[in-house]
């Protein structure tokens, strides 16, 4: 479970959580500047149009929702003997609609539909400010997700920038061929050495059978090209941007 926000709505601090990928919002904490405080939500669900309601919301999203059992609660509901918690109305129907936690962040939740629908039950002022504050946190949240995105791609496109200035000043000898060039990209094992040289390491050694190698001319080549990237980066006009 995801660390609870908070929204503000007048004087309460209401928690949000989530909890496989839904939004949960704490009827708890909505009750507490209520008089009868959290004694309200059992007042709520115990209502005949709460649980008709509730009902049709889990008809709509919960495949797995007790519709037997869902109309004995109907039936019994209106009547001076009927009482109904959270829990005996998760547990009875399967709802997925609310949730009951315990420890941190404890107290009874539910989906935000349900949650607006308890608000405008305590209050319509008090859940025209609730809507508002989800719907700006939720802005915030989508806000914060584009910006990331943004730097995300911003990077992957220096990163590109300093590959594509590495090898037109570094990797790709001004003789390469179209098709060596071409080998550059789809053969790992002779990268380097085309790369670097134009020609594979076979066909150095073949031209060369009495040299020990190029390792240090390997060396020193690539030492220019980390220098190039760096050099690439820091110009960037993408990298800028970001100052």
């Amino acid at each position: 479970m995801a660390k609870g926000r908070i929204l503000q709505v007048k004087e309460s601090e209401i928690t949000v959580i989530s909890q496989q990928n839904t939004d949960y919002i704490s009827l708890t904490d909505m009750t507490i500047t209520f008089r009868e405080g959290s004694g309200l939500i059992g007042k709520w669900i115990t209502n005949k149009n709460t649980i008709e309601y509730l009902g049709v919301w889990e008809r709509v999203n919960n495949p797995d929702f007790n519709y037997p059992e869902f109309g004995v609660i109907g039936q019994e509901a209106g009547t001076n003997r009927f009482i109904m918690s959270v829990g005996q109305w998760i547990d009875r129907t399967k709802a997925v609609g609310m949730l009951v936690k315990a420890g941190r962040y404890g107290g009874t939740y539910a989906h935000k539909d349900i949650a607006f629908h308890f608000a405008m039950w305590l209050s319509p002022e008090f859940q025209i400010y609730l809507v508002n504050e989800f719907q700006r946190l939720k802005d915030e949240e989508n806000d914060r997700l584009k910006l990331e995105w943004n730097l995300q791609r911003t990077l992957a496109k220096v990163n590109y920038q300093i590959h594509t200035d590495a090898i037109k000043e570094n990797l790709i000898p001004q003789e390469i061929t179209k098709q060596q060039a071409s080998f550059v990209y789809a053969n790992e094992a002779d990268l380097l050495n085309v790369a670097l040289f134009g020609i594979t390491a076979k066909e150095w050694r073949d031209s060369n059978p009495d040299k020990t190698g190029n390792i240090s001319e390997r060396l020193l080549q690539l030492n220019k090209v980390a220098i190039t990237q760096m050099k690439s980066l820091l110009a960037s006009n993408t990298m800028k941007k970001l100052k």
